[in-house]
């Protein structure tokens, strides 16, 4: 599975998650970090991505566009890094299901502190 985390997420999930979810990036390491939303959805539908972001403006294009791409809506409010990365592990078997549902567009995750 290949996440693009957005640019409310830190660079360090990368490294975090690489062996849960491989080849995932973020904006930055793709130079989408100045981009409005739209890029970053083309970009993601071009490269087979699932967007992860905190950021409902992606869940809103996931209802106006529907998938690909396909998007991971993190409601953790300003919870630290850790917190995302544990919520994405603890879920990596519903998001493997997820992806490869052909109608899901958007998954809400949301952590039991939030």
């Amino acid at each position: 599975m290949k996440l693009l985390f957005d640019q409310n997420l830190s660079r360090r999930l990368v490294n975090q998650l690489s062996t849960t979810f491989p080849d995932s990036t973020h904006v930055v390491f793709e130079h989408l970090d100045s981009s409005d939303d739209q890029v970053i959805w083309e970009f993601a539908k071009a490269a087979g991505y699932v967007i992860v972001s905190k950021d409902s403006d992606f869940r809103q294009l996931s209802f106006l566009y529907g998938a690909p791409p396909k998007t991971i809506w993190l409601r953790i409010g300003n919870a630290p890094t850790k917190t995302a990365a544990d919520l994405l592990i603890d879920n990596a078997n519903p998001i493997a299901s997820f992806v490869d549902d052909i109608d899901a567009a958007l998954l809400v995750l949301q952590s039991i502190d939030s």
